[in-house]
C-alpha cells in the first residue's frame, strides 16, 4: 500500500496533470456584469478584462486590479469652511460617482475614492468661500453645481465620472444662529403687521366701496322715484285735463243743444212769447240788481222809460226771429 502511494506521489503523470488543471485556472476568468479586470502583461498594462469568460496567457499576464463599474456613494464628513463674509460654517456632503475607466482608475490615481473625497471637501470649501452667508443657505443647488462642475473636469484623467453632489447640512456657529432666529422672527412679525394693515386697508375700502355702493344706489332710486312721481304727475295732468275738455266738450253740447231746443220752440208762436217774457224778466232783474248794489242811485228821471224801452228792443229781437215757413 505504502508502495502505491509513493508510485502515484512520484509519478510524472499526475504532477503534469496537477500543473496543467492549475495553468488552466489561471488563464480563465469569469467576469462578474459591472465589473472590470484590468490585465497586466509582464507587469505592463494590456487589457481589461469585461464581463463574461476571458482567458490570458498564465504566468505571463495577470490580474491587477478588479474596478467596481456601478455607481457608488461617498459621504464627505463635516468640515469647516469659511464664507465670503468670514462666517465659518460647519459643513457635510454626499457624493455619488461611477468607474468608467478601469485602466485609469487604477494607473492613474493610487486609490481613487480617497482622491475623489478629497478633491470634493476642498471643492465644497472653495465652493463656500466665493459666497456670502445668506448666499450659502439660499442657494445650494448653485453650490451643488459648482462643484459637479469642477470635480467633473477634475476626475476626467482618472476614468472617474462624479454623477451628483447633495450638500446634506450647512452649520452655522451658535452666535449665528440666534441671530438668524431674531432675525426670522422680526421678519414674522413685519410679515405679520403687513399683513395686517393689508387686511385692515382692503377691509377700509371694501366698507368704502359699500357705502359708495349704497349712496349710488340710493341715489338711483331717488332718481328713478322723482321719475315715476314726475310720470304719474304728468299722467295725473294730462288725465285731469283730458277729463276738463271732456267737461268742456259736454257742457258745449248741451249748451249747443240747449240753443238747438230753445232755437227751435221760439220760432213758433208760443215759444216767441216766452222769450218776449224772459226777456222783459231778465231786465227788470237787472235794474234791481243794479240798484240792490248801491243806496244811491242816480237816474235821468226816464227809468220807466228806460225799463220799457228795453222789453220794447227785447220783443223787437223775438220779432225778428221768422219761422222757417215764414222766411220761406
Amino acid at each position: 500500500m505504502e508502495t502505491i502511494i509513493e508510485n502515484i506521489v512520484t509519478s510524472p503523470v499526475l504532477w503534469l496533470t496537477i500543473v496543467i488543471l492549475y495553468t488552466l485556472k489561471k488563464g480563465i476568468y469569469f467576469v462578474p456584469q459591472n465589473r472590470g479586470y484590468v490585465v497586466y502583461t509582464l507587469g505592463k498594462y494590456s487589457k481589461t478584462l469585461s464581463a463574461g469568460l476571458n482567458f490570458i496567457i498564465p504566468y505571463m499576464q495577470s490580474v491587477a486590479a478588479d474596478r467596481n463599474l456601478k455607481e457608488q456613494s461617498l459621504e464627505i464628513s463635516s468640515q469647516p469652511a469659511i464664507t465670503k463674509d468670514n462666517i465659518t460654517l460647519e459643513i457635510d456632503g454626499i457624493l455619488f460617482m461611477k468607474v468608467t475607466d478601469a485602466a485609469s482608475a487604477t494607473n492613474n490615481i493610487t486609490d481613487y475614492k480617497l482622491s475623489v473625497t478629497q478633491l470634493a471637501m476642498t471643492t465644497m470649501r472653495n465652493a463656500i468661500g466665493s459666497m456670502e452667508l445668506d448666499e450659502c443657505f439660499q442657494n445650494r443647488d448653485g453650490i451643488n453645481a459648482q462643484i459637479l462642475s469642477a470635480m467633473t473636469e477634475a476626475t476626467a484623467p482618472w476614468g472617474v465620472m462624479v454623477t451628483r453632489y447633495e450638500i446634506k447640512d450647512i452649520t452655522p456657529p451658535q452666535t449665528i444662529r440666534e441671530d438668524m432666529e431674531k432675525q426670522m422672527t422680526a421678519e414674522r412679525e413685519k410679515r405679520s403687521v403687513i399683513l395686517t394693515a393689508e387686511g385692515v386697508k382692503s377691509a377700509a375700502i371694501t366698507e368704502a366701496e359699500g357705502h359708495k355702493r349704497a349712496r349710488v344706489l340710493d341715489a338711483e332710486a331717488a332718481k328713478a322715484e322723482k321719475v315715476l312721481a314726475a310720470e304719474a304727475s304728468k299722467e295725473s295732468q294730462i288725465l285731469e285735463a283730458s277729463g276738463k275738455a271732456e267737461a268742456i266738450r259736454l257742457v258745449a253740447e248741451a249748451d249747443a243743444n240747449a240753443l238747438d231746443v230753445v232755437g227751435q220752440v221760439a220760432e213758433t208762436k208760443q215759444g216767441q212769447s216766452a222769450v218776449t217774457l224772459t226777456l222783459a224778466q231778465d231786465a227788470i232783474t237787472a235794474h234791481q240788481a243794479i240798484a240792490s248794489d248801491s243806496t244811491v242811485v242816480l237816474t235821468d228821471g226816464k227809468t220807466g222809460d228806460n225799463i220799457a224801452n228795453t222789453v220794447a228792443q227785447a220783443i223787437a229781437v223775438s220779432s225778428s226771429l221768422k219761422l222757417p215757413s215764414q222766411a220761406e
